[in-house]
Protein backbone atom coordinates (compact mmCIF):
# COMPACT_ATOMS: atom_id res chain seq x y z
CA UNK A 1 0.00 0.00 0.00
CA UNK A 2 1.31 3.44 -0.93
CA UNK A 3 1.56 5.96 1.88
CA UNK A 4 0.36 9.46 0.99
CA UNK A 5 2.77 12.25 1.78
CA UNK A 6 1.80 15.14 4.02
CA UNK A 7 1.04 17.35 1.05
CA UNK A 8 -1.67 15.03 -0.27
CA UNK A 9 -2.86 13.23 2.90
CA UNK A 10 -6.39 14.23 3.80
CA UNK A 11 -6.97 15.77 7.22
CA UNK A 12 -9.60 14.30 9.58
CA UNK A 13 -12.99 15.90 8.92
CA UNK A 14 -13.10 17.41 12.40
CA UNK A 15 -9.86 19.24 11.57
CA UNK A 16 -11.23 20.33 8.18
CA UNK A 17 -14.37 21.81 9.75
CA UNK A 18 -12.33 23.50 12.48
CA UNK A 19 -10.01 24.97 9.80
CA UNK A 20 -13.01 26.24 7.85
CA UNK A 21 -14.55 27.81 10.93
CA UNK A 22 -11.24 29.43 11.78
CA UNK A 23 -11.23 31.20 8.42
CA UNK A 24 -14.94 31.96 8.12
CA UNK A 25 -16.18 32.72 11.65
CA UNK A 26 -14.23 35.98 12.18
CA UNK A 27 -15.45 37.32 8.82
CA UNK A 28 -19.00 36.16 9.59
CA UNK A 29 -18.97 37.94 12.97
CA UNK A 30 -17.62 41.10 11.34
CA UNK A 31 -20.36 41.03 8.71
CA UNK A 32 -23.18 40.47 11.23
CA UNK A 33 -21.86 43.33 13.36
CA UNK A 34 -22.82 45.67 10.50
CA UNK A 35 -26.53 44.84 10.87
CA UNK A 36 -28.94 47.20 12.64
CA UNK A 37 -28.99 46.43 16.36
CA UNK A 38 -32.45 44.80 16.48
CA UNK A 39 -31.60 42.39 13.67
CA UNK A 40 -28.05 41.84 14.91
CA UNK A 41 -29.42 40.66 18.25
CA UNK A 42 -31.68 38.06 16.60
CA UNK A 43 -28.92 36.91 14.24
CA UNK A 44 -26.50 36.50 17.15
CA UNK A 45 -29.07 34.37 18.96
CA UNK A 46 -29.79 32.29 15.87
CA UNK A 47 -26.08 31.65 15.22
CA UNK A 48 -25.64 30.57 18.85
CA UNK A 49 -23.37 33.47 19.77
CA UNK A 50 -25.75 35.01 22.33
CA UNK A 51 -28.70 34.02 24.48
CA UNK A 52 -32.14 35.62 24.29
CA UNK A 53 -30.94 38.53 26.45
CA UNK A 54 -27.88 39.26 24.33
CA UNK A 55 -25.42 37.67 26.73
CA UNK A 56 -22.53 35.70 25.17
CA UNK A 57 -23.34 32.06 24.55
CA UNK A 58 -21.60 29.02 23.14
CA UNK A 59 -24.69 27.25 21.83
CA UNK A 60 -24.59 24.97 18.79
CA UNK A 61 -24.23 27.13 15.69
CA UNK A 62 -24.74 24.33 13.20
CA UNK A 63 -22.39 22.14 11.18
CA UNK A 64 -21.20 24.90 8.79
CA UNK A 65 -20.83 22.36 5.99
CA UNK A 66 -21.51 24.88 3.23
CA UNK A 67 -18.62 27.25 4.04
CA UNK A 68 -16.30 24.24 4.21
CA UNK A 69 -17.45 23.18 0.74
CA UNK A 70 -16.68 26.67 -0.60
CA UNK A 71 -13.16 26.73 0.81
CA UNK A 72 -12.33 23.15 -0.16
CA UNK A 73 -13.58 23.69 -3.71
CA UNK A 74 -11.38 26.78 -3.96
CA UNK A 75 -8.35 24.78 -2.91
CA UNK A 76 -9.28 21.75 -5.02
CA UNK A 77 -9.57 24.05 -8.05
CA UNK A 78 -6.02 25.28 -7.45
CA UNK A 79 -6.92 28.54 -5.74
CA UNK A 80 -6.26 30.09 -2.35
CA UNK A 81 -9.02 29.32 0.19
CA UNK A 82 -8.50 32.74 1.78
CA UNK A 83 -9.73 34.33 -1.45
CA UNK A 84 -12.98 32.37 -1.14
CA UNK A 85 -13.82 33.48 2.42
CA UNK A 86 -16.28 36.21 1.28
CA UNK A 87 -18.14 33.65 -0.83
CA UNK A 88 -18.19 31.21 2.12
CA UNK A 89 -19.61 33.90 4.40
CA UNK A 90 -22.23 34.86 1.80
CA UNK A 91 -23.34 31.24 1.42
CA UNK A 92 -23.62 30.81 5.19
CA UNK A 93 -25.66 34.01 5.47
CA UNK A 94 -28.07 32.86 2.74
CA UNK A 95 -28.40 29.45 4.37
CA UNK A 96 -29.30 31.00 7.72
CA UNK A 97 -31.71 33.44 6.08
CA UNK A 98 -33.54 30.39 4.77
CA UNK A 99 -33.50 28.68 8.18
CA UNK A 100 -35.01 31.70 9.94
CA UNK A 101 -37.81 31.81 7.37
CA UNK A 102 -38.28 28.02 7.29
CA UNK A 103 -38.82 27.90 11.05
CA UNK A 104 -41.55 30.53 10.78
CA UNK A 105 -43.27 28.85 7.83
CA UNK A 106 -43.09 25.37 9.33
CA UNK A 107 -44.00 26.49 12.83
CA UNK A 108 -40.93 24.73 14.22
CA UNK A 109 -40.27 25.62 17.84
CA UNK A 110 -36.84 23.99 18.24
CA UNK A 111 -33.60 24.25 16.26
CA UNK A 112 -30.14 23.17 17.40
CA UNK A 113 -31.54 22.21 20.82
CA UNK A 114 -32.86 25.74 21.49
CA UNK A 115 -36.09 27.64 20.97
CA UNK A 116 -36.29 28.97 17.42
CA UNK A 117 -35.74 32.70 16.94
CA UNK A 118 -39.35 33.47 16.03
CA UNK A 119 -40.63 31.92 19.28
CA UNK A 120 -38.24 34.12 21.26
CA UNK A 121 -38.39 37.43 19.38
CA UNK A 122 -41.65 37.18 17.45
CA UNK A 123 -42.55 36.22 13.89
CA UNK A 124 -42.09 39.64 12.28
CA UNK A 125 -38.69 40.40 13.83
CA UNK A 126 -37.39 36.93 12.89
CA UNK A 127 -38.50 37.37 9.28
CA UNK A 128 -36.83 40.78 9.13
CA UNK A 129 -33.63 39.34 10.59
CA UNK A 130 -33.67 36.71 7.86
CA UNK A 131 -34.16 39.42 5.23
CA UNK A 132 -31.23 41.31 6.70
CA UNK A 133 -28.97 38.26 6.41
CA UNK A 134 -29.92 37.86 2.75
CA UNK A 135 -29.15 41.51 2.00
CA UNK A 136 -25.88 41.23 3.91
CA UNK A 137 -24.86 38.19 1.86
CA UNK A 138 -24.87 40.22 -1.35
CA UNK A 139 -23.00 43.06 0.33
CA UNK A 140 -20.28 40.63 1.45
CA UNK A 141 -20.07 39.09 -2.03
CA UNK A 142 -20.06 42.41 -3.89
CA UNK A 143 -16.25 42.66 -4.32
CA UNK A 144 -16.41 39.39 -6.27
CA UNK A 145 -18.21 41.15 -9.10
CA UNK A 146 -21.48 40.84 -10.98
CA UNK A 147 -21.03 37.21 -12.19
CA UNK A 148 -20.77 35.93 -8.62
CA UNK A 149 -23.77 38.01 -7.57
CA UNK A 150 -25.81 36.62 -10.47
CA UNK A 151 -24.80 33.08 -9.55
CA UNK A 152 -25.88 33.55 -5.94
CA UNK A 153 -29.08 35.32 -6.99
CA UNK A 154 -30.02 32.41 -9.25
CA UNK A 155 -29.44 29.99 -6.39
CA UNK A 156 -31.57 32.08 -4.02
CA UNK A 157 -34.41 32.25 -6.54
CA UNK A 158 -34.22 28.48 -7.01
CA UNK A 159 -34.24 28.06 -3.22
CA UNK A 160 -37.33 30.27 -2.91
CA UNK A 161 -39.09 28.44 -5.72
CA UNK A 162 -38.33 25.14 -4.00
CA UNK A 163 -39.63 26.44 -0.69
CA UNK A 164 -42.79 27.71 -2.37
CA UNK A 165 -43.33 24.27 -3.89
CA UNK A 166 -42.73 22.65 -0.49
CA UNK A 167 -45.47 24.80 1.03
CA UNK A 168 -47.80 24.12 -1.89
CA UNK A 169 -47.30 20.37 -1.50
CA UNK A 170 -48.73 20.53 2.02
CA UNK A 171 -52.10 21.49 0.51
CA UNK A 172 -52.07 18.82 -2.22
CA UNK A 173 -52.64 15.08 -2.22
CA UNK A 174 -51.36 14.44 -5.76
CA UNK A 175 -47.66 15.29 -5.47
CA UNK A 176 -45.42 13.01 -7.56
CA UNK A 177 -41.88 11.87 -6.74
CA UNK A 178 -40.62 13.81 -9.78
CA UNK A 179 -42.16 17.04 -8.50
CA UNK A 180 -40.71 16.39 -5.07
CA UNK A 181 -37.22 15.82 -6.49
CA UNK A 182 -37.44 19.09 -8.48
CA UNK A 183 -38.50 20.89 -5.31
CA UNK A 184 -35.47 19.51 -3.46
CA UNK A 185 -33.18 20.46 -6.35
CA UNK A 186 -34.22 24.06 -5.79
CA UNK A 187 -34.66 24.15 -2.04
CA UNK A 188 -31.37 22.46 -1.14
CA UNK A 189 -29.23 21.41 -4.10
CA UNK A 190 -29.09 24.83 -5.79
CA UNK A 191 -27.35 26.54 -2.87
CA UNK A 192 -24.79 23.74 -2.43
CA UNK A 193 -24.13 23.86 -6.16
CA UNK A 194 -23.59 27.61 -5.94
CA UNK A 195 -21.31 27.14 -2.91
CA UNK A 196 -19.04 24.79 -4.82
CA UNK A 197 -19.10 26.88 -8.00
CA UNK A 198 -18.30 30.10 -6.16
CA UNK A 199 -15.41 28.43 -4.37
CA UNK A 200 -13.99 26.99 -7.58
CA UNK A 201 -14.09 30.33 -9.43
CA UNK A 202 -11.02 31.39 -7.46
CA UNK A 203 -9.00 28.51 -8.96
CA UNK A 204 -7.87 27.33 -12.35
CA UNK A 205 -10.13 24.28 -12.81
CA UNK A 206 -13.54 24.15 -14.50
CA UNK A 207 -15.96 25.55 -11.91
CA UNK A 208 -19.01 23.91 -13.50
CA UNK A 209 -17.72 20.45 -12.60
CA UNK A 210 -17.52 21.48 -8.96
CA UNK A 211 -21.03 22.92 -9.22
CA UNK A 212 -22.34 19.58 -10.49
CA UNK A 213 -20.62 17.89 -7.56
CA UNK A 214 -22.31 20.31 -5.16
CA UNK A 215 -25.77 19.83 -6.66
CA UNK A 216 -25.56 16.04 -6.36
CA UNK A 217 -24.31 16.34 -2.78
CA UNK A 218 -27.13 18.79 -2.08
CA UNK A 219 -29.85 16.46 -3.33
CA UNK A 220 -28.31 13.60 -1.35
CA UNK A 221 -28.29 15.93 1.66
CA UNK A 222 -32.04 16.50 1.24
CA UNK A 223 -32.76 12.78 1.08
CA UNK A 224 -30.85 12.27 4.31
CA UNK A 225 -32.49 15.34 5.89
CA UNK A 226 -35.92 13.95 5.04
CA UNK A 227 -35.02 10.61 6.59
CA UNK A 228 -33.83 12.36 9.75
CA UNK A 229 -37.05 14.41 9.79
CA UNK A 230 -38.87 11.12 10.40
CA UNK A 231 -36.42 8.78 12.09
CA UNK A 232 -33.79 11.12 13.52
CA UNK A 233 -33.08 11.04 17.24
CA UNK A 234 -34.34 14.33 18.78
CA UNK A 235 -31.43 14.26 21.24
CA UNK A 236 -29.08 14.42 18.24
CA UNK A 237 -31.07 16.42 15.67
CA UNK A 238 -32.42 19.05 18.06
CA UNK A 239 -35.86 18.71 16.46
CA UNK A 240 -39.03 17.03 17.81
CA UNK A 241 -39.53 13.36 17.00
CA UNK A 242 -41.46 12.77 13.76
CA UNK A 243 -41.47 16.53 13.15
CA UNK A 244 -41.95 16.24 9.37
CA UNK A 245 -44.86 13.84 9.78
CA UNK A 246 -46.58 16.10 12.30
CA UNK A 247 -46.32 18.94 9.78
CA UNK A 248 -47.66 16.63 7.01
CA UNK A 249 -44.51 17.31 4.99
CA UNK A 250 -44.52 15.87 1.47
CA UNK A 251 -40.87 14.91 1.78
CA UNK A 252 -39.04 12.62 -0.64
CA UNK A 253 -39.57 9.32 1.26
CA UNK A 254 -43.16 10.27 2.13
CA UNK A 255 -44.16 11.09 -1.45
CA UNK A 256 -42.50 7.91 -2.70
CA UNK A 257 -44.50 5.93 -0.14
CA UNK A 258 -47.75 7.71 -1.02
CA UNK A 259 -47.22 6.96 -4.73
CA UNK A 260 -46.10 3.36 -4.19
CA UNK A 261 -49.45 1.74 -4.98
CA UNK A 262 -49.09 -0.37 -1.83
CA UNK A 263 -51.58 -0.93 0.98
CA UNK A 264 -49.14 0.81 3.32
CA UNK A 265 -49.08 3.82 1.00
CA UNK A 266 -52.89 3.97 0.96
CA UNK A 267 -53.02 3.76 4.76
CA UNK A 268 -50.45 6.56 4.97
CA UNK A 269 -52.60 8.72 2.67
CA UNK A 270 -55.56 8.19 5.00
CA UNK A 271 -53.48 9.27 8.00
CA UNK A 272 -52.14 12.33 6.15
CA UNK A 273 -55.69 13.34 5.21
CA UNK A 274 -56.74 13.76 8.84
CA UNK A 275 -57.45 17.34 9.83
CA UNK A 276 -56.63 16.94 13.51
CA UNK A 277 -53.03 16.76 14.77
CA UNK A 278 -51.57 13.26 14.83
CA UNK A 279 -50.96 11.82 18.29
CA UNK A 280 -47.77 9.96 19.16
CA UNK A 281 -49.19 6.55 18.25
CA UNK A 282 -50.41 7.82 14.88
CA UNK A 283 -47.05 9.42 14.15
CA UNK A 284 -45.24 6.18 14.93
CA UNK A 285 -47.66 4.33 12.67
CA UNK A 286 -47.11 6.86 9.88
CA UNK A 287 -43.36 6.34 10.13
CA UNK A 288 -43.76 2.56 9.94
CA UNK A 289 -46.06 2.94 6.91
CA UNK A 290 -43.48 5.07 5.06
CA UNK A 291 -40.97 2.32 5.66
CA UNK A 292 -43.36 -0.50 4.72
CA UNK A 293 -44.23 1.29 1.46
CA UNK A 294 -40.54 1.51 0.53
CA UNK A 295 -39.97 5.23 1.08
CA UNK A 296 -37.15 4.85 3.56
CA UNK A 297 -35.19 2.35 1.47
CA UNK A 298 -35.70 4.39 -1.70
CA UNK A 299 -34.34 7.61 -0.19
CA UNK A 300 -31.36 5.77 1.26
CA UNK A 301 -30.61 4.25 -2.16
CA UNK A 302 -31.02 7.62 -3.87
CA UNK A 303 -28.59 9.26 -1.44
CA UNK A 304 -26.01 6.56 -2.17
CA UNK A 305 -26.46 6.91 -5.95
CA UNK A 306 -26.17 10.69 -5.77
CA UNK A 307 -23.00 10.39 -3.72
CA UNK A 308 -21.51 8.15 -6.41
CA UNK A 309 -22.44 10.69 -9.10
CA UNK A 310 -20.98 13.54 -7.05
CA UNK A 311 -17.68 11.72 -6.71
CA UNK A 312 -17.57 11.10 -10.47
CA UNK A 313 -18.18 14.81 -11.14
CA UNK A 314 -15.45 15.73 -8.68
CA UNK A 315 -12.95 13.38 -10.30
CA UNK A 316 -13.81 14.82 -13.73
CA UNK A 317 -12.70 18.27 -12.52
CA UNK A 318 -9.10 17.01 -12.17
CA UNK A 319 -8.91 18.48 -8.65
CA UNK A 320 -5.89 18.99 -6.40
CA UNK A 321 -5.65 15.63 -4.57
CA UNK A 322 -5.67 16.50 -0.87
CA UNK A 323 -8.64 18.93 -0.83
CA UNK A 324 -10.43 16.61 -3.27
CA UNK A 325 -10.07 13.76 -0.78
CA UNK A 326 -11.48 16.01 1.92
CA UNK A 327 -14.39 17.02 -0.32
CA UNK A 328 -15.13 13.34 -0.91
CA UNK A 329 -15.01 12.65 2.83
CA UNK A 330 -17.35 15.59 3.48
CA UNK A 331 -19.76 14.30 0.84
CA UNK A 332 -19.74 10.89 2.50
CA UNK A 333 -20.41 12.49 5.88
CA UNK A 334 -23.44 14.29 4.45
CA UNK A 335 -24.94 11.00 3.26
CA UNK A 336 -24.32 9.12 6.52
CA UNK A 337 -24.91 11.87 9.09
CA UNK A 338 -27.26 11.53 12.05
CA UNK A 339 -28.07 15.22 12.54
Amino acid sequence: MTTMNTRTAARPLADVLAWSRGLVDPALHTAVERLPEAMRRIAAYHFGWADAHGRPSSADGGKALRPALVLLCAEAAGGDPADAVPAAVAIELVHNFSLLHDDVMDGDTTRRHRATAWTVFGTGPAVLAGDALLSLAFEVLAPGGAPNARLLSSAVLALLEGQAADLDFEQRDDVTPGECARMAEGKTAALLGAACTLGATSGQREADRFGAFGRSVGLAFQHVDDLLGIWGDPAVTGKPVYSDLQNRKKSLPVVTALCSGTDAGADLATLYARREPLDEASLARAASLVEAAGGRQWSQAQAEALLAKALRDLAAANPVPRPAAELAALARLITTRTH
